[in-house]
């Protein structure tokens, strides 16, 4: 069973909410083969930016509208993270904001996932909440565990199986704003994460300059489980790829190097 999954790496409009959903619907519309998934970078309607209470969105607001309405549209699943506010419940608990992924169906369905490690060297812990919950949907075969960005450096929390059970998932995908000063750690971990996972690893990453001068050059890239790139945007390109994963392949791969049969029992 195959599945096929489309990267935009782009550049983003600094904190330009109208200018960046304009251009992804462009970017979207301009795939022609059909595909099943497309995935967008992290806080690809602002760019990473830590001022949360400007511009952050409830979960009916104007960004995941969009990503609803284009999955709806092009009959495909849309993915990508963004700013999202819960309302302040009068006296009782105060607004939070996460860098929450959207994970949008074409039937309507919405998951979400809340940024689990902010970057602290950003300041992101200083204008946003933690998530708690690790998120694996279950999407025509396969099973997808959507992460964001700094949660590529914690290989606990992406851990594929426990207790010496069988995987849990099929693919991780790591939506991001990696910037190029650090390039070389995240194409060795998205390696790393396959290889210790046995899955298919996504990581899309954006280009460019943003708002406070930090330069990123994407690198964005299919992995498969034995750690070889399948596919891989060139540096700095702002362009959409596609690429067919196999389940088949990956099971065949599990079933006669089962490693995880020897993991170590813990518990997350």
């Amino acid at each position: 069973m195959n599945l096929k999954v489309s990267s935009i790496q782009s550049e983003l409009h600094w904190e330009n909410v109208d200018q960046n959903l304009e251009m992804f619907a462009q970017k979207i519309e301009a795939i022609s083969e059909l595909t099943d998934i497309i995935v967008l970078p992290e806080m690809f309607n602002t760019g990473f930016s830590m001022d949360s209470s400007a511009l952050a969105e409830t979960m009916d607001g104007k960004t995941v509208t969009w990503m609803k309405d284009q999955a709806i549209k092009s009959n495909v699943v849309i993915t990508g993270s963004l700013i999202v506010k819960t309302s302040a419940l009068s006296g009782v608990e105060e607004q939070k904001f996460f860098n929450r992924l959207i994970w949008a169906q074409p039937d309507g369905e919405l998951y979400t996932y809340d940024k689990r490690h902010l970057f602290r060297m950003a300041g992101e812990h200083n204008h946003f909440t933690e998530g708690g919950n690790r998120l694996i949907i279950e999407y025509k075969g396969w099973r997808i565990c959507p992460l964001v960005c700094y949660d590529l450096r914690f290989p606990v929390w992406s851990r594929n199986t426990s207790k010496k059970e069988s995987p849990v998932y099929d693919l991780l995908i790591y939506v991001a704003n990696w910037p190029a000063l650090r390039k070389q750690p995240w194409s060795k971990l998205l390696e790393a994460r396959a290889i210790e996972n046995q899955c298919y690893v996504i990581g899309v990453n954006r280009v460019g300059e943003d708002g406070k001068g930090i330069a990123y050059s994407g690198n964005s890239v299919v992995i498969n489980p034995k750690g070889d790139a399948i596919s891989s945007i060139a540096e700095n390109a702002d362009t959409t790829e596609s690429v067919d994963l196999s389940l088949t392949e990956l099971n065949d791969f599990r079933e006669k190097f089962p490693v995880s049969l020897d993991g170590d029992d813990f518990t997350l």
